[in-house]
Formats: C-alpha cells, structure tokens, sequence
C-alpha cells in the first residue's frame, strides 16, 4: 500500500501501471507479496525497479499520506481491499467491477 500511495504522490503517471502490476500478482498469479522476491520479480516484470518502489514506500511523506488515507477510509466503513466508491455507494470485491461501471454509466 504504501508502494502504491508513493507513486500516487510522486509519479501520478505511473499509478495505473503500477496497479495492473500488482493487481495482476496479487489476483491472477497469485502471488504471496509478503515474499520480497516474488514482489521484485512482479514489479520487474512490470516494467519498475525494485529498490526505486522501495523509496518511495520508505517515504516519510508517503508514510503520512497512507495514514491519513486509511484513516477516512475507516470512516467511510471500508473492511478490505479493492473497496471502491462512485459517489456515496461503497463496492467490495473486484467481482463488482460490473456494478461499478454501471453506477458510473
């Protein structure tokens, strides 16, 4: 999470990228990202360096953001991940990506 808020904040053009990255890993290959070797190996098949995400993740500045973003999503009610909101309405799951695209339409 932390890899993810440091690129939103410093390399905002990377952040989608970045996501297909690890959602892949994460969801198709289903990868244990808690091993820093399979971590390496997915970001560096998905085109980023390693040790530069690690920076960023490291970031006091980066370090804040996460807080203060998981802190409202607290608030909002959000029990896991992926949660998204169009508006108000709260979605859980990437099995919801239908209803999703609908509330947006």
């Amino acid at each position: 999470m932390r890899a993810v808020t440091g690129v939103q904040l410093r390399r905002p053009e990377q952040l989608q990228q970045l996501l297909g990255c690890v959602f892949k890993a994460l969801w198709i290959d289903a990868l244990d990202l808690n091993d820093t070797q399979l971590t390496a190996n997915a970001l560096i098949a998905g085109g980023f360096d390693p040790g530069d995400i690690e920076r960023l993740a490291q970031d006091p500045e980066t370090k804040a953001a996460l807080k203060a973003t998981t802190q409202e999503a607290v608030e909002r009610g959000v029990f896991g991940a992926p949660t998204l909101f169009v508006g108000d309405h709260m979605f859980f799951g990437q099995d919801r990506m239908d209803f999703v695209r609908e509330a947006l339409s």
